[in-house]
């Protein structure tokens, strides 16, 4: 294998195994994706559909029925109503209260694991810091520690790609669209909290910054 995508089926990670498998071809291509007890648990679904869509070389699932005893939030308790931060400035807000502490460090370190496993050096994530919604592993300077720290734990030359780190919702669209992925995204993927695929329940702060791109990226054909 020369990549491991991190895919939990929604538009970024999606779109990040699109861009992995243009690049590797499928077969040389990976994916795993985690249950960690999340609301829209339906995800993981979705990815399996679309790691079969991409006919990649290998797709794992990983448990972490463990994190609920670590934390609490909206995106772990059904009750809790969803609720999006506070902007602090112009390129930061407080988070969500949907955000899972640590989330990406988890994740990156087990599919490193993985990915070493599968003599792959390269893992790919969609964070965005362009994007930022207040989660502080989202990121550029957590995933340069992140990956130094993973390099040195696991004595591997792994290579963390963020593809969209300073990418917008509506530079994704546009991307999706030339490598020919854009119905498949727009449409087969699940980046609600609340689990409903395409465009969502509109209300969610993830529904939001999708939809909210998407008009971005309609508007910009439009003024061509």
């Amino acid at each position: 294998m020369k990549a491991v995508v991190v895919l939990s089926g929604g538009q970024d990670s999606a779109t990040c195994l699109a861009l992995a498998v243009k690049k590797y071809g499928a077969r040389e291509v990976a994916a795993i994706t985690f249950a960690y007890g999340q609301r829209h648990a339906v995800e993981t679904k979705f990815a399996k559909r679309l790691a079969k869509r991409f006919g990649i070389g290998a797709h794992k699932v990983v448990r972490f029925g463990f994190y609920k005893d670590l934390t609490t939030n909206a995106l772990f308790d059904p009750t809790i109503e969803i609720k999006d931060g506070r902007r602090k400035t112009k390129d930061a807000r407080t988070p969500p209260n949907t955000v899972v502490e640590g989330r990406n460090a988890f994740f990156l370190t087990a599919a490193a694991v993985w990915a070493k496993t599968l003599g792959a050096k390269v893992l790919y994530t969609g964070v965005s810091q362009t994007d930022f919604s207040g989660y502080p592993d989202c990121r550029a300077v957590f995933i340069r520690a992140q990956e130094k720290a993973i390099r040195l734990a696991l004595e591997f030359p792994i290579r963390i790609v963020t593809p969209f780190m300073k990418m917008t919702k509506a530079d994704e669209w546009a991307l999706a669209a030339k490598l020919g992925v854009f119905d498949l995204i727009a449409n087969e993927t699940v980046t609600c909290y609340n689990g409903i695929p395409g465009k969502g329940c509109g209300r969610c702060p993830a529904c939001k910054l999708r939809n909210r791109g998407l008009k971005e990226y309609e508007r910009s054909l439009r003024g061509r």
